[in-house]
């Protein structure tokens, strides 16, 4: 009688093989939209100390911008 272990091991179908370095493979973003995502994250931190030291003005116009020109840009961008 076979062993559970060889049961599951004859069910199992063979994966394809992987050709080594595929070509491809992409990468969801590029380099141009890390520097736009990095770029909102230093509008919005900085939208949010002018905001801790009571800016009414600046501060909202730095958190609107990151979070709704910068991070959406950085998205589609291609």
């Amino acid at each position: 009688m076979a062993s559970a272990n060889e049961v599951r091991r004859r069910g199992r179908k063979a994966a394809p093989a992987r050709a080594e370095g595929a070509s491809g493979v992409e990468l969801p973003f590029g380099l141009k939209n890390y520097i736009l995502f990095g770029l909102a994250a230093v509008v919005i931190l900085a939208g949010y100390i002018f905001l801790s030291r009571g800016s009414i003005t600046i501060a909202p116009i730095l958190l609107l911008t990151g979070y709704l020109v910068l991070i959406p840009w950085g998205i589609l961008a291609k």
